[in-house]
């Protein structure tokens, strides 16, 4: 798929989750841990510390390939556990394909890998790559509906068959590309693009992913565009000869102010105790290990995946 104009509809800022709560996944095992992917991940209870051990020899970091950013796959999939720790209390990202509900925040459904919205246009947007992929599959038949409902948070022709059939259809790992191009093509590459061309490195490459998946592309002063305008007014870009770690500053800053703006994301802890704690490490790279909290719950990544 394309990437298309992600449009936002007056009024409704793609700013999707609201703190964890509800959303916890309930996959912990007697011992509290699970295994995904080859990964053992045992997940945080609020006030304990989640720790990600990648592979058999958890103490032993792999090589980093410094200088690639979030091109390197090692890294990419950081930046998803980051957000999935965040977005899902959790982070095991890959277990979030079947996720789906309403969360009350005026967007309809929110579903998917990073929360994609019936009233924001992306949960659509997946919906026909996948009959693009797959033509004829499961969810084909409530595109209409989707068009319908995009730009409101009405639940008319979805429903709870629509919310089972979102279930059935994250096992196929057809839907499950169609999750990962579209957070690719509209939200991940947009995001690494615009950092590299801004002289950002890996960190800053992921803080303006995590920006973009809660925000959206968009230019006003809550969405990407407008975060980004606000931080250049405080400080250079790297490539415009300034130091990055001031314009980083800058844009938490601009960053937090925009989530303020609304009601469900007062809690800024994935500034605070998370994007700003690798910054004053200087930690520019994201190179593990690396010890963060999210709405109140400590999470920790040893190694490179």
């Amino acid at each position: 798929m394309q990437p298309s104009p992600h449009t936002i509809p007056s009024g409704a800022p793609r700013q999707h989750r609201s703190p964890r709560a509800a959303r916890r996944i309930a996959l912990i095992t007697a011992a509290g841990v699970l295994a995904a992917g080859g990964a053992s991940l045992a997940l945080a209870a609020p006030g304990s510390a989640a720790t990600v051990a990648h592979g058999a020899h958890a103490a032993a970091a792999r090589p980093n390939a410094t200088g690639t950013g979030l091109a390197d796959s090692h890294k990419k999939e950081i930046a998803m556990e980051l957000v999935s720790s965040a977005e899902n209390s959790s982070l095991d990202w890959k277990a979030q394909y079947k996720y789906i509900e309403d969360i009350g925040d005026g967007r309809g459904y929110t579903a998917g890998i990073i929360g994609f919205c019936s009233g924001t246009g992306d949960m659509l947007e997946v919906v026909q790559h996948y009959q693009d992929l797959k033509p004829g599959n499961i969810l084909a038949k409530y595109i209409p509906a989707l068009q319908k409902v995009n730009g409101t948070d009405s639940h008319t022709g979805l429903g709870t068959a629509f919310v089972n059939d979102w279930k059935t259809a994250a096992k196929d790992t057809v839907f499950q590309q169609a999750q990962n191009d579209e957070r690719d093509s509209v939200y991940f590459n947009p995001a690494v693009n615009q950092a590299k061309t801004d002289g950002l490195g890996t960190l800053g490459q992921f803080i303006y992913y995590d920006a973009m998946v809660m925000h959206g592309p968009g230019d006003d002063s809550v969405s990407f565009g407008g975060i980004r305008k606000t931080a250049m007014k405080k400080a250079k870009t790297p490539a415009q000869g300034g130091d990055e770690t001031t314009y980083l500053n800058a844009y938490l800053d601009a960053r937090k102010a925009a989530m303020l703006t609304e009601a469900a994301h007062d809690d800024t802890s994935r500034v605070d105790t998370e994007q700003r704690v690798f910054l004053k490490a200087g930690n520019l790279n994201l190179d593990p290990p690396l010890k963060w909290k999210t709405y109140g719950d400590s999470y920790q990544i040893l190694t490179l995946p």
